[in-house]
């Protein structure tokens, strides 16, 4: 077996400073998405090649309220897709809600953007590796894709996950057969991710995804790596660009923690779990499981390696 050197010196910061975005269509699905990528100043003279992360919003959020979240990812070196699938579902009417349908339908119009010379990633984009992130409903719909089970609110019809998707990192979820997973006691679904890697990230203070169904979630997921991150003082909307987005269910729990100091320190862990996992960044890949934690005061991390 390898020896595993653990960097202490590194560097967590993101690895791009500018970001460009622009809006386009995703056909398949006729939903809008805002796209974040890395902008350096040899984008087009240079050999980049960045993977693709979808982004699934929460219920009834905004895409623009994850522009701070998703322009930070994608300084870590990753083309970020952030759509607005319009839908309704029973109880809750017509709102934001995403669908499994939609990660297929995101990595085919990447390839498209990919070959599209009009396109402003034209020729940048590595859409053979892809990683999922996700907020509360939206996690809930990444996690219902890799365990394979078509739940009602979460899927129209059973789908396929692509083979490209080797990591996922969700926010403020949970995977429960109940619509509701305030009503206890609630079942827990199993996770089989096999060759995927997953991270689960909570904020201690959320109001509408109790951190322990988080937990027990993580606990059901079965194969490392896996990692759960804890954010003292966060709440629910810990990823958006405000504690309480316009339009999306609020979150009676008050953030203790600045809303700028959660959203760097959620794009950071994602950022680098996605280079662990997707660049196989060995250096990331210690931030993440065993040495970062140590220089965050903000969070508390448990993890499986291997």
């Amino acid at each position: 077996m390898s020896k595993i050197v653990i960097t202490t010196t590194f560097n967590p910061s993101p690895i791009f400073t500018n970001v460009r975005s622009y809006t386009t269509n995703i056909s398949i699905t006729n939903s809008v998405a805002d796209i974040y990528f890395p902008n350096p100043s040899n984008l087009k003279t240079d050999n980049y090649s960045f993977p693709v992360t979808l982004l699934l919003q929460g219920a009834n959020v905004d895409k623009s309220d994850y522009s701070n979240y998703a322009s930070k990812v994608a300084r870590y070196g990753f083309v970020v897709v952030v759509p607005n699938n319009a839908r309704a579902l029973p109880s809750l009417g017509r709102g934001f809600f995403p669908q499994t349908e939609q990660i297929n339908a995101v990595l085919a119009q990447m390839r498209t953007e990919n070959s599209n010379s009009n396109s402003p990633v034209a020729g940048i984009v590595n859409t053979q590796k892809l990683g999922l992130l996700g907020h509360s409903f939206g996690g809930g719909v990444g996690l219902s894709a890799i365990a394979d089970v078509c739940l009602p609110r979460f899927c129209s019809e059973p789908t396929s996950l692509p083979t490209e998707v080797v990591a996922a990192a969700f926010y403020a979820t949970a995977l429960v057969r109940t619509s509701d997973p305030n009503v206890l006691p609630v079942e827990y679904i199993p996770i089989n991710n096999s060759r995927i890697s997953v991270a689960l990230l909570k904020g201690t203070l959320d109001g509408i995804i109790p951190p322990f169904l988080t937990d027990a979630t993580y606990d059901n997921i079965q194969n490392p790596p896996k990692t759960l991150i804890s954010l003292t003082g966060a709440n629910h909307y810990g990823i958006t660009n405000t504690s309480n987005p316009p339009g999306a269910f609020p979150d009676s729990n008050t953030p203790t923690i600045l809303q700028d100091v959660v959203i760097e320190t959620l794009a950071r862990w994602s950022g680098l779990f996605l280079r662990a996992s997707i660049l196989n960044d060995q250096d990331a890949f210690n931030y993440v499981y065993f040495t970062g934690d140590a220089t965050d005061p903000n969070v508390t991390v448990i993890s499986e390696p291997q």
